[in-house]
C-alpha cells in the first residue's frame, strides 16, 4: 500500500508512515524504526506482502511504458509515493525524452524528496496537494506543464484505498475523469476484499495504526472507479496477469490481492 497522510507541516518519525513502509518493502532507506517495526507486523500478517508490493511496482512500469509506446506523452501521478527506482519519468522519458509528468502527494517527505530528485527538470514537477480535494490538483499553478485539451494519463496506483467511503472517492474520481480529455487513460491499483479477505483483514488491521488506515474494495467497486472508461485489454485483473512478461498462472497471481487494470476514455 502506498500513498500518504501525514498533516501538511508536521512530521513525527515516531508514527509509522504508509510512504515510508511502502519505501522499505522495496528496499529503500528513507524509514524510520516505527516505519520497520510496523511493515514487519504487516509481513507477517501477509508473508506475501513484499512480492505483492513488488508487484504493484512491476505493474505500474509495464503500465506506463505500454501508455509512452501508444504515444501517450502526459502523464499525472496522484500519490507517487517516495521516489524509488524506475519512476513513472524515468520508464516514460526512456520511451520519449519529452514526456511531461506531474507528481502529486499529500507528505512533506515525500514532496521534499521528489523536488530535490527533480530540480532542474522542466518537463516533470512535483506538487503538494491532497487527493480529497480534486479541485485543488487541477488548478494548482505547476499544473500548467500539462495540457489538458489532450490527453493525459492519470496513475492512482496503490492511493484510492487510503480513501475511505465517507471521503466519496467516487465523487473524487468523477472529477478527475472529467478533467480528462479523450484519448485519456486512467491507470489503477486497489487492494482488494476479494480472494484471500483472511490475510487482506489482518494487513488492515496492521494499517489501522499507520498514518492512513487501508479500505479494501470488491472487484465490482474498484471497476466503478473507471466511470464507463473502456478497459483495455486485459482489463481489471490480479496485479500479475496485467500484460505480463513472463505467461502467470492465477494460482500464482491469486495471492497478489491487488487489482490493477488501464482505461481510455472515449
Amino acid at each position: 500500500m502506498a500513498g500518504g497522510r501525514s498533516e501538511p507541516g508536521g512530521f513525527d518519525p515516531g508514527v509509522p508512515n504508509i510512504a515510508r513502509m511502502y519505501d522499505y518493502y522495496l528496499g529503500g532507506k528513507d524509514n524510520y524504526e516505527a516505519d520497520r517495526v510496523r511493515a514487519e507486523e504487516a509481513i507477517k500478517a501477509d508473508p506475501t506482502l513484499v512480492r505483492l508490493i513488488r508487484e504493484n511496482r512491476a505493474f505500474l512500469g509495464r503500465a506506463v511504458r505500454y501508455l509512452a509506446e501508444q504515444g501517450v506523452d502526459q502523464f499525472l501521478d496522484i500519490g507517487t509515493g517516495l521516489p524509488t527506482r524506475q519512476n513513472v519519468h524515468e520508464i516514460a522519458q526512456s520511451v520519449n525524452p519529452r514526456a511531461r509528468v506531474v507528481y502529486v502527494d499529500y507528505d512533506n517527505q515525500v514532496v521534499a524528496h521528489g523536488r530535490a530528485l527533480l530540480a532542474g527538470s522542466d518537463v516533470t514537477r512535483m506538487i503538494q496537494a491532497d487527493l480529497r480535494d480534486p479541485r485543488a490538483i487541477l488548478e494548482h499553478p505547476e499544473m500548467k506543464l500539462l495540457d489538458f485539451s489532450r490527453p493525459v494519463a492519470l496513475l492512482l496506483v496503490a492511493t484510492l484505498h487510503f480513501i475511505p467511503d465517507e471521503d466519496d472517492p467516487y465523487a473524487i474520481m468523477d472529477e478527475l475523469r472529467g478533467a480528462l480529455a479523450p484519448g485519456s487513460h486512467l491507470v489503477l491499483t486497489h487492494a482488494s476484499a476479494d480472494g484471500v479477505p483472511d490475510v487482506v483483514n489482518k494487513v488492515v488491521e496492521v494499517y489501522k495504526r499507520t498514518s492512513a488506515p487501508g479500505t479494501p474494495r470488491t472487484h465490482e467497486q474498484v471497476t466503478s472507479f473507471f466511470g464507463g472508461f473502456d478497459l483495455v485489454e486485459p482489463g481489471l485483473v490480479w496485479a500479475p496477469l496485467w500484460r505480463p512478461e513472463r505467461p502467470v498462472s492465477l494460482e500464482e497471481a491469486l495471492p497478489t490481492w491487488f487489482y490493477a487494470g488501464v482505461g481510455r476514455k472515449a
